[in-house]
C-alpha cells in the first residue's frame, strides 16, 4: 500500500514539473517561430514548421500577405517616375508594419496586420 502511494506522490510530482516547465518552452519555442513570419521569406518557416500550432498559423499567414505586398512593391519600383517615388514608400510601410507584426506576436495577440492583414484570412493552408 505504501509504495502504491509513492508510486502516485511521484507520479503527481512529475506531471506537476513537466506541466509547468513545458508550456513557457513551447511559448518561446512558438514566438520565435512566429516572429520568423515577418521577416521575408523565413515566412515558410512556420507556414511548413507549426502547421498544427494555430498562433503561428495566423502569423504565417499575416507575413505571407506582408512578402506579397513587398514583392509587389518591388515590382511597382521598377515603373519610371511614378513607381520610382511610390516603392519607398511601401517599402517602408511594409517594414512598419512588420514591426508590428513582432510587436503583437512578442505580446501574444493575434491581431490582424493594419490594411493588408484582411486578406491573410483567404489563405487555406
Amino acid at each position: 500500500m505504501s509504495e502504491e502511494i509513492n508510486t502516485e506522490e511521484v507520479t503527481e510530482e512529475t506531471k506537476e514539473e513537466s506541466t509547468q516547465e513545458e508550456p513557457q518552452q513551447e511559448s518561446g519555442g512558438i514566438n520565435a517561430i512566429a516572429i520568423l513570419s515577418y521577416i521575408g521569406i523565413l515566412v515558410l518557416v512556420p507556414l511548413l514548421a507549426a502547421k498544427e500550432d494555430e498562433f503561428a498559423q495566423f502569423h504565417a499567414k499575416q507575413g505571407l500577405t506582408l512578402l506579397i505586398t513587398a514583392v509587389i512593391g518591388m515590382f511597382v519600383g521598377v515603373v519610371p517616375i511614378i513607381g520610382w517615388m511610390l516603392a519607398p514608400f511601401i517599402s517602408l510601410a511594409c517594414l512598419i508594419l512588420a514591426i508590428i507584426g513582432i510587436v503583437n506576436v512578442l505580446g501574444k495577440k493575434k491581431k490582424e496586420l493594419p490594411i493588408i492583414g484582411k486578406y491573410a484570412k483567404q489563405f487555406k493552408i
